[in-house]
């Protein structure tokens, strides 16, 4: 087996995306706020999409969305409507 080279920036940097104009992933603030999981959404997410706006709200960056299913496993039930993007769209892994 031939061992992966580069950094994890690097090997993610060979990856492309056809982005689409509709986010595939939608946030339910009430039952992120009730549980508190927003917060863990932003710490465990590999690519960085959420944050947290000014407002205490949790937004999504669904452009740069890995489509790994992290933030599906954490949330709490309710808080995400997330889905593959539409034909066409998402990330395309050339690594690994």
């Amino acid at each position: 087996m031939t061992p992966l080279l580069g950094t994890v920036p690097e090997r993610l940097a060979e990856n492309r995306y056809a982005l689409d104009d509709v986010s595939h992933i939608e946030v339910e603030q009430d039952p992120l706020r009730a549980t508190g999981t927003g917060e863990l959404l932003i710490r465990a997410c590999p690519a960085h999409v959420f944050s947290k706006a000014p407002d205490g709200s949790i937004v999504v960056q669904h452009a740069a969305c890995l489509e790994c299913g992290t933030c599906l496993a954490l949330a709490s039930p309710g808080s995400l409507r997330w889905h593959y993007p539409s034909g066409g769209f998402g990330v395309n892994y050339r690594e690994g």
